[in-house]
């Protein structure tokens, strides 16, 4: 019994290391994220001509920025991607984690009694409590994946608004204000 608990103590230890990963990869993605909307705003300043001065006399000087900054997007929207399969790779993890503790539990073909499962040795937790605890830990990472893939989607799916639209929804609203 003892033994078990130390096995899922190492099991615990994994857990963090990968939980550690799990919050790098959020503050990569959050970077990401911010280089993306940075270069989505300045796309809307470079496609304006008068913004270049006295630049405009460089040939070819609007496309060839307006080029780059493309390129920057789409790499950064690269490495977002990456960024996200490697949320999914934690969660796999932790799956597998979980797993391997049921497995442990198990030991072979023999199905554990619920005595076996609720025991407690001093202090340390039972093995239901370390089972439960690797099934939270799993089933906390998994949504929060699901929330992000949900916001890559609505990222993707996010319709391009005219301005002359949003102006005319603008003016219907502040004419109403007016009344």
């Amino acid at each position: 019994m003892e033994a078990e608990v130390r096995k899922f103590q190492q099991k615990f230890k994994r857990v963090r290391e990968e939980m550690d990963r799990w919050g790098e990869l959020q503050v990569r993605l959050v970077s990401q994220f911010r280089n993306a909307s940075s270069i989505m705003d300045r796309l809307q300043v470079i496609r304006d001509g008068k913004n270049y001065g006295t630049l405009k006399s460089v040939g070819g000087i609007g496309e060839a920025v307006w080029t780059k900054q493309m390129e920057s997007l789409e790499a950064t929207l690269l490495s977002m991607r990456k960024t996200m399969e490697e949320f999914h790779g934690v969660v796999m993890s932790l799956e597998k984690i979980h797993r391997d503790g049921k497995q442990l539990v198990k030991g072979g073909s023999r199905q554990p009694s619920v005595k076996h499962l609720q025991q407690r040795v001093g202090v340390k937790p039972c093995l239901q409590d370390c089972l439960d605890g690797l099934m939270i830990l799993y089933e906390m990472h998994c949504s929060d994946a699901s929330d992000l893939h949900a916001l890559q989607q609505l990222l993707v799916d996010q319709p391009n608004i005219p301005k002359e639209e949003v102006q005319f929804i603008y003016d219907i609203i502040f004419a109403e204000e007016i009344c």
